[in-house]
């Protein structure tokens, strides 16, 4: 029986691909010392800072058959709030209600977390348990993003990595002169009507929506 021809890229570069962790390694040399002794598995002073100090943070989560999912929250420096060296809460803001991030937790109860601080070329990596909380007490003290949350989502720490510059520096994220102009890519309007393909619907339809949801961001 003969395999299915390949259709995509992907489907091409699978035939081939590294396929286990003992060939993936003989590509690379071993980690520093450094770069295995940073992991630990609680908050330091110093790790408390970078997410006090932390606007943004982006959410990896997977569901119960393996499907992947990155998304971002932000709010004021600190909005993620350290309840112990090894619990977070990150108040859950009003989106789009998909609520992909939850469920994901739910079904799981696993988690990861990049804590991004614009201007700074420093990320944190925190990985581990993770649970959604509705408890009114916990609520009641994550009123960063303006009002209690309806839920939060918590973290019980197993891994705090902290990642070296290299990638924002490689990236220039926070060097205006190396960034794109605005007209070298499409907006968010044009990428949405893309996605919705609903002929009916306008650019400027599009854009009064976003327009109409970015006046009640924290709510």
């Amino acid at each position: 029986m003969t395999s299915a021809p390949a259709t995509t890229a992907f489907d091409s570069l699978r035939l081939d691909a590294v396929p286990d962790q003992e060939a993936l390694r003989q590509v690379y040399e071993l980690p520093t010392d450094a770069a295995v002794r940073k992991q630990m598995t609680e908050l330091t002073e110093q790790t408390r800072r970078l997410i006090a100090c932390s606007s943004l943070v982006l959410v990896a989560s997977v569901d119960a058959d393996g499907n992947c999912d990155v998304t971002p929250r932000g709010g004021p420096a600190g909005f993620v709030s350290v309840l112990d060296e090894r619990t977070l809460a990150i108040p859950d803001a009003t989106g789009n209600k998909r609520l992909d991030t939850l469920q994901n937790v739910i079904a799981t109860g696993r988690a990861g977390l990049m804590f991004v601080i614009p201007g700074r070329t420093t990320t944190l990596r925190v990985n581990g348990r993770a649970c959604v909380s509705t408890r009114p007490d916990l609520l009641s003290q994550l009123t960063a993003v303006g009002k209690p949350p309806a839920s939060a989502l918590v973290l019980g720490i197993e891994e705090v990595y902290p990642h070296c510059p290299k990638a924002l520096l490689r990236s220039g994220a926070w060097k205006p002169e190396q960034w794109l102009p605005a007209d070298a890519q499409p907006t968010s309007a044009e990428v949405t009507l893309a996605q919705l393909r609903m002929p009916d619907l306008t650019i400027a339809d599009i854009e009064q929506r976003e327009a109409d949801a970015l006046k009640y961001r924290y709510e």
